[in-house]
């Protein structure tokens, strides 16, 4: 499912990435990447707030719906 709709407080397993290589590389670089672990802490307008690692980061909706987990 994409992150936009996954429920909040669970933690979830990225399973996909579907972006080109430049923004994947970028998301990389935060520690968005196949296998990572995160949990959406907040979600406004289509926007999620999330914690990876031991931050947190705030995805618009574009980048969220492209991201998918489990």
């Amino acid at each position: 499912m994409p992150l936009v709709i996954a429920p909040l407080n669970t933690e979830l397993r990225v399973i996909k990435v579907l972006t080109n290589d430049k923004v994947k590389k970028y998301l990389e670089s935060l520690g968005i990447t196949i296998n990572s672990v995160l949990t959406i802490i907040a979600k406004a307008n289509g926007s999620v707030i999330c914690i990876i690692k031991d931050g947190r980061l705030a995805l618009d909706q574009n980048i969220a719906t492209k991201i998918l987990v489990a």
